[in-house]
């Protein structure tokens, strides 16, 4: 088994900080839950609101990149793969620079020191490699990472991933979704957690 983890809403959580500068700008109300894709589906629905959502993107995933946590329990599946001597890689589809709004935003420098303060590069309990961290300019450029290092499972957050006529169909498609969705349109195994894919991989 080699595992691949996108980094995105699948082991950086930005449910809770997206929410509050989301309130911030006025662009969602306080009855829109703590949740990525319905801030987003919220703030699209407004006057130019790609723009805008876009712009909270590149907050997010930049200078507001500190105040992302780990999702639950990925530290622990981490633990789980590395007690069974499971190589485990990240490959993100993130630009090196924001690709909207202000041109000097480093995005994967952000990522990177989010990973290290949060112990996922040097932890000799779940820490992954620098060399095995990967990001990708574009999504296919991502599914040709995957492709290429032969990996059998991979773990993400949008089904878009995994519905690209090119991504490899001998790899395992493992969906981490809060609104888990059925296999109608691709052939994905759907999780609502960390701690439900662990369960499914390695049982109990």
């Amino acid at each position: 088994m080699r595992v691949g983890i996108d980094f995105d809403n699948t082991i950086a959580s930005y449910d809770e900080p997206m929410h509050r500068w989301a309130l911030e700008r006025g662009l969602i109300s306080a009855a829109v839950p703590k949740n990525k894709q319905l801030i987003r589906d919220a703030t699209r629905a407004l006057e130019d609101g790609e723009s805008k959502w876009r712009a909270l993107q590149v907050f997010c995933y930049g200078p507001g990149m500190p105040h992302a946590r780990p999702m639950a329990g990925v530290k622990e599946f981490l633990a789980a793969c590395k007690v069974r001597g499971l190589p485990v890689w990240i490959v993100s589809h993130k630009t090196e620079d924001a690709n909207f709004g202000e041109p000097n935003v480093k995005l994967r420098e952000a990522a990177l020191r989010w990973l290290g303060a949060e112990g996922f590069l040097d932890s000799a309990a779940f820490g992954i490699g620098r060399k095995r961290i990967f990001f990708e300019d574009t999504r296919q450029a991502k599914i040709e990472r995957i492709r290429a290092l032969e990996l059998t499972h991979f773990i993400d957050d949008l089904e878009e991933t995994f519905l690209e006529e090119s991504f490899p169909p001998a790899v395992t498609q493992i969906l981490l979704s809060a609104q888990p969705s059925g296999n109608g349109r691709g052939g994905w195994r759907s999780f609502a957690s960390w701690s439900e894919i662990q369960r499914g991989l390695f049982g109990s």
